[in-house]
């Protein structure tokens, strides 16, 4: 009888692999819980959500689908993670640990073929932008994405400026009447740190000037140059920042098992 006892005695579930892992998804929810609510507030001041087939019409990316995904799949693992650690459900936990190990070999993969296809990601970089600065005036969330990235990386179109020809309201055509014929964003141009206020028609006519000229007044280099720059001189940073979620995602994974582990014990012995 005392050995049975002392047996039902080391069989515990760990409070501190618990509640740390409560602490450590309940942040996951919370945050996953914000920018769901924040892109499906984003989609009802567009009308998305009053016609959900809008969101077919936009031919370029919506930013808004970043907050509705990434906050998805958040919100969906820190649910998980959160009641099934406090709760010791090792259905919800199993869910966690393979739904995280799942998204990691995702990033697993994709980080591989990124590497090994680099030169067709590029293609794809290009198209992907190209895309976008055709559906420039077509959304606002879209507008100020690209005029962020152009203006962060001082750029200009995917390859140079010559890019938003493929823009109805900047192509050069004869027929064309918008007034920003020949012309490009504002986040294009040259920023003078005298002016306190952003001059949105700098980019007017500008591309009517030759190549010497216009460098006095826009960003000349295009975006996917300037993008493939930026990743060169902070590699050891983004490669750190992706190892740590790595290190995150395979640690909550050891311990949402090890939890699986003990409430199994626990369980065994009754």
């Amino acid at each position: 009888m005392s050995r049975k006892h002392h047996h039902l005695k080391g069989a515990e579930v760990s409070c501190c692999v618990k509640y740390f892992l409560f602490g450590f998804n309940i942040i996951f929810w919370l945050l996953g819980a914000a920018f769901l609510g924040i892109g499906l507030w984003a989609w009802a001041e567009k009308g998305v959500l009053s016609n959900l087939s809008s969101i077919t019409d936009l031919g370029g990316f919506d930013p808004v689908w970043l907050f509705i995904v990434v906050g998805g799949v958040m919100f969906i693992l820190g649910f998980a993670g959160c009641i099934g650690a406090l709760r010791e459900n090792t259905f919800l936990l199993k869910f966690f640990s393979v739904f995280l190990g799942l998204i990691f070999f995702l990033e697993l993969t994709a980080g591989i073929l990124a590497f090994v296809f680099k030169d067709w990601i590029k293609d794809q970089l290009n198209f992907f932008i190209n895309n976008n600065v055709k559906a420039y005036r077509d959304d606002i969330d879209l507008q100020n994405l690209i005029d962020f990235a152009q203006e962060y990386w001082s750029c200009c179109g995917a390859h140079g400026p010559d890019d938003w020809n493929l823009n109805i309201y900047f192509n050069c055509t004869e027929l064309n009447p918008s007034r920003e014929r020949c012309g490009v964003p504002f986040s294009c141009c040259v920023k003078d740190p005298a002016e306190d206020v952003i001059n949105t028609q700098c980019g007017y006519d500008v591309r009517l000037q030759g190549e010497l000229d216009r460098q006095k007044y826009i960003y000349t280099k295009g975006c996917v140059g300037q993008f493939e720059k930026w990743l060169q001189d902070n590699l050891i940073i983004v490669a750190g920042i992706f190892v740590g979620i790595a290190l995150l995602q395979i640690f909550g994974i050891c311990l949402a098992q090890n939890l699986v582990s003990d409430v199994k014990a626990v369980k065994a012995n009754w």
